[in-house]
Parts: C-alpha cells; sequence; structure tokens
C-alpha cells in the first residue's frame, strides 16, 4: 500500500509556533514536507493519496492528556445520567427503572453522570428513591464528577454498610437523622465498589475498543487512562495488551497506574511494570506506562476539593476531604518518585494542591532531582500565585480540563462564590507565564466530544453563557496548542507530535470547517472529518481515504 499522502485545499496549523501552511506532505507515518503547495508535492511521488480540504482546515491530531479510557467505554453500556439528557430526579428514577425492569432479579444496575446542581431537586437523589424504582437489585449510581454516589439499600447491605459503619479514612458515608441516605463520597465509594462483580478482560477489551472508536471520531489520535487498576485490578493492565494485540486499539496510550494503597502500584512492580515503553514493545507500541496517579481530594462540584478557605454556607460549608494525611502522601510520592515515574496527582483545591506540591518538592533529592521528570498536578483548578511559581521553577505541569468551567462553573459560583469561580482554571496565565497546561477532559467527568472544551477556552463561557474570568479567554491557535502539543510535552512526546513539522509522526486531524476563521459559536457545528494515526487513516466519516483507494486501484 502506498504509504504517501498529500493534504492541500485549505489551510494546516502546523502548530502555535509555526503558524499555518497551504500544504502537507507523508511519507511512511511522518511529515516529509509542510509549506506551499509546491514545496509539498515535489516530496512525494504522483502516486500519493491526495486528500482535497476544500477549505477545511487540518490541524495536529487531538491529544486526550487526561481521561479514563477503559471507564469511559464501560459507560456507553450504564445508565446515561448526564445533564445533557438528565435534568429531573424523575428522568434519574425513570432511566434505573427501565434499566431494572431489563436486569435479572439481583443484577447490579450502574449509572453515571448526574448532577445534582443541574437537578430540579438540587441534590443528590436518596437511597430509599432507587430502591422505589430498583427494588429486586442492587443500584449504584456515581455524580458526574466521579467522586459521589448514591447507593440503593441493596447495595449497602451487599457491601455490608449499615448506620453504625464508620467512616474510613478520606471518605464519608453520609447520615441525616441517624439514617444512610445513600451517599458515599470519595474513598468510601470502594466499600459499594467492591461488591459489585468485576469487569472480565473481554468487557474490557470491548471497552477500549468501543472508546477508542469513539474518540477517534472526535479528533485524538492519543489519549491515556489515568487510573489502570482501579476498575478491574491487573486484569485492565492485561487488556490492554490484548486490546493492542488484536488491533483494537486505535490511540497511542499514556498509561497511568493507580497508586492510591488499594490501587495495583505494587502487583504492576512485582510483576515489571516499569514506566517507559510496555516490556517486549517495539518503537511503534502504542503503550507507554508512564505515571502514577494518587488523589489528594475530591471535586469542587461535589464539595469534596479541599480548599483553605470553606465553600459558602449557602451550598452547605466545609472546606472538603483530603484523600490521605500529610505524611502518608507525601511517602507515596517520594516512593513513586524514586521508582522512576511520573508523578500524576490528583489535587483540585488550593489545600490539596500545596500538599501535593509540597510533597514533590520534598521529593527533590540530589540522587533523584525532579527537574526534568514533568511531575504533574492533574486538575490543578484552584491554586494561587505562589503555587503557580514553584511549580514553574520545578518544570511541575498543571493538566486541566476547561470544559469543567463549561459543564461545572455556575455549580462553582453556587458552591464557591463568584471571585473563586472566575479565577479556576487560569488558562491564559499558566500559557503566557510560561506553564504548558495540557487541556483534557477527565471523561467520562465530563464530555470527550472537543469543540466544548474549545469553546471555554476562547470564551469562558458556561453552558449557560455565564462568562467566568473574560481574561483567561485564550486564542484559538493557543486552544488548540493546548490540546496538542502541551498533551505531547505532558507524555515526553513532542519530539513526535503535537505539531505538523516535518520529522512528526502524521497524526493528524481533519476538522469540517476551518475554526480559525469563524466565531467561536461555530465550534459546535464543528466535526472531526479524518483522524490519522502516523499516515493512517482510524476514522473517515465520509470514506474519502476509501474513495482514493479505489481510484488508485
Amino acid at each position: 500500500m502506498n504509504t504517501e499522502l498529500l493534504i492541500s485545499g485549505g489551510r494546516i496549523f502546523r502548530g502555535l509556533r509555526g503558524g499555518f501552511a497551504e500544504a502537507l506532505a507523508v511519507r511512511d507515518g511522518r511529515v516529509v514536507a509542510v509549506g506551499t503547495q509546491e514545496e509539498a508535492s515535489q516530496a512525494v511521488s504522483t502516486a500519493a493519496r491526495r486528500i482535497d480540504l476544500n477549505g477545511r482546515v487540518a490541524i495536529p491530531a487531538l491529544n486526550e492528556a487526561h481521561m479514563h479510557l477503559a471507564a469511559f467505554g464501560l459507560t456507553l453500556t450504564q445508565v446515561n445520567l448526564r445533564a445533557e439528557e438528565v435534568r429531573t430526579l424523575d428522568e434519574v428514577l425513570k432511566r434505573v427503572g427501565e434499566a431494572a425492569k431489563r436486569a435479572q432479579k439481583g443484577q447490579w444496575i450502574s449509572g453515571r453522570g448526574y448532577d445534582h446542581g443541574e437537578l430540579d431537586i438540587g441534590r443528590h437523589p436518596l437511597a430509599e428513591e432507587l430502591d422505589r424504582v430498583a427494588p429486586d437489585n442492587p443500584v449504584f449510581i456515581v455524580r458526574t464528577c466521579g467522586h459521589v454516589g448514591v447507593a440503593n439499600s441493596m447495595a449497602m447491605k451487599l457491601a455490608g454498610v449499615s448506620h453504625n459503619t464508620p467512616d474510613p479514612e478520606g471518605g464519608a458515608i453520609e447520615r441525616k437523622n441517624g439514617r444512610l441516605t445513600g451517599l458515599f463520597a470519595e474513598r468510601a465509594m470502594r466499600m459499594i465498589k467492591q461488591a459489585m462483580p468485576s469487569c472480565t478482560e473481554a468487557q474490557l477489551v470491548d471497552a477500549i475498543d468501543k472508546a477508542g472508536q469513539k474518540l477517534a471520531s472526535y479528533g485524538f489520535a492519543s489519549a491515556s487512562d489515568m487510573n489502570i487498576g482501579m476498575t478491574a485490578g491487573m486484569t485492565e493492565v492485561a487488556a490492554y495488551h490484548q486490546a493492542e494485540a488484536e488491533g483494537r486499539l486505535h490511540q497511542r496510550m499514556w498509561q497511568v497506574l493507580f497508586g492510591n494503597p488499594e490501587g495495583i502500584a505494587q502487583q504492576a512492580w512485582e510483576q515489571g511494570i516499569r514506566p517507559g515503553i510496555a516490556a517486549g514493545a517495539t518503537a511503534e507500541s502504542l503503550l507507554a506506562w508512564g505515571g502514577m496517579k494518587v488523589f489528594g481530594d475530591g471535586s469542587a462540584g461535589g464539595l469534596t476539593a479541599a480548599f483553605f478557605d470553606p465553600y459558602l454556607e449557602s451550598a452547605g460549608g466545609g472546606t472538603g476531604i483530603f484523600c490521605f494525611p500529610d505524611d502518608a502522601m507525601h511517602e507515596m510520592l517520594s516512593r513513586y518518585h524514586r521508582q522512576g515515574w511520573q508523578l500524576d496527582i490528583h489535587a483540585i483545591g488550593d489545600a490539596a494542591i500545596e500538599q501535593v506540591l509540597s510533597g514533590m518538592e520534598k521529593a527533590d533529592a540530589p540522587d533523584a532531582p525532579i527537574a526534568g521528570r514533568r511531575h504533574r498536578i492533574e486538575h490543578c483548578g484552584f491554586l494561587n500565585r505562589n503555587q503557580r511559581q514553584r511549580m514553574l521553577r520545578h518544570g511541575i505541569l498543571p493538566v486541566p480540563q476547561p470544559v469543567f468551567m463549561y459543564e461545572f462553573g455556575d455549580l462553582y459560583v453556587t458552591n464557591l462564590g463568584q471571585e473563586r469561580a472566575a479565577a479556576a482554571y487560569p488558562m491564559a496565565t499558566w500559557l503566557h507565564e510560561g506553564h504548558h497546561p495540557a487541556a483534557s477532559s477527565d471523561s467520562p467527568v465530563s464530555t470527550v466530544d472537543p469543540f466544548p472544551n474549545l469553546y471555554t477556552m476562547v470564551t469562558r463561557k458556561t453552558n449557560k453563557g455565564t462568562v467566568l474570568g473574560a481574561e483567561e479567554v485564550l486564542t484559538m491557535e493557543e486552544a488548540v496548542h493546548c490540546y496538542t502539543w502541551c498533551g505531547a510535552f505532558s507524555q515526553f512526546a513532542e519530539g513526535d507530535r503535537g505539531t505538523l513539522e516535518p520529522g512528526q509522526q502524521a497524526d493528524i486531524t481533519i476538522l469540517s470547517r476551518d475554526i480559525f476563521a469563524e466565531e467561536p459559536e461555530a465550534l459546535f457545528a464543528t466535526q472531526a472529518d479524518m483522524t490519522f494515526r502516523g499516515g493512517r487513516p482510524i476514522f473517515d466519516r465520509h470514506g474519502e481515504v476509501a474513495a482514493l483507494s479505489a481510484a488508485l486501484g
């Protein structure tokens, strides 16, 4: 098969520094020329496949620097409770009830995505409400943030939870008037999850495949799984190897192991998994085992992110939840740092960011410096100037989800007030100070669709139209840079991808319109028409490559 490709007929976004070009040439999976039509044409033979953009735009393929790919794939088979479709308690209960009617008696019902701040009742569903629609099935539904969930009575009974069960370290079991409400927060959620049946390797391979296909349809050629082992232990590691072996892995993957004490860090280490390309793999392997994930706190929407100053009293007050005390967190960070892992640590509130940042600083040592390690603070939503300066000095990267502002920004105002909400996820400040913020979605927490994410970066508007922190607006070029090059940088891959310059891997996305030439609102009518990984199409909405191949014989 001819591996040459020529793309022209529209603008090519080379990257933030390179700007735009007329045409791009690919050979053997790499960009060989980008520039004028003549320059690109001369770099390939007359037999090269030719893609006519017809006024569309080509960009470096998108990089999902922080998501949960296997978990996202599994949610495609769960009850969909996302706020785009579900805004009332009645609709939550209707969907759970319909799933229970289809299920066998005693079969678990799982749902994901509700947002109590968007529901008409303004609160979480209750166990007794879930009992009414699913009396013969254990039910566990998880809030969109993934840090809070509600179980029904049967689920709590199977988990061995009663009214006098104590809160675990770093977690909370909600009670009101001495009765369980069904709400479990942070590390308490594992009490329910441990009672649920584990996923099989085959189910996980299917989930990885389906999730990867969905990502390719949105323009992603690189992605991540940030909590490998959290759902099914070491079976998840095996599933990824099997998916790659079967050709069902679609993105270049940056794999991050679940490093909490209940995670798989020790098992993985004992089985020989080390930072870097998977053992026995070639240089073209799609799997790289890169980071270790530990949870520092929860979510601002769920009132469990840890802050110095309390949430508004009208929202419930309190300062959130630390998943671990300082000494336990710092010990884990030091151990994983010395093992050679990139530290990819969840921290959203400023107090949790301080705990994590100070732990990374303490891990610095002459024989194991943190300089150049590109440790990451995942989410990093609400931080102060001093923390930004220290991160920049040590090369510690923020990995934010601007789409949180789109989906949850108005709830941040409700929970934290206008000023603190407006300062969240300061994309422009980060970029202009010299940080490399890798925009991402945290899917299935938020939508994996990149276009609302881009929209928020260039407008700072929530899904209700509220503008929060207008000074943090990016240009479209900057927003795409954060979604491409910054993600590659966070994975030590900027030498191979993130721009469309000669020598780079030909990971390319062709969008249905030139987003750089239109108003931000046009993003909601934009699609990825084609996605290439290494010059080969992994998504082709209109069958353009197939048509070219047929024409060339």
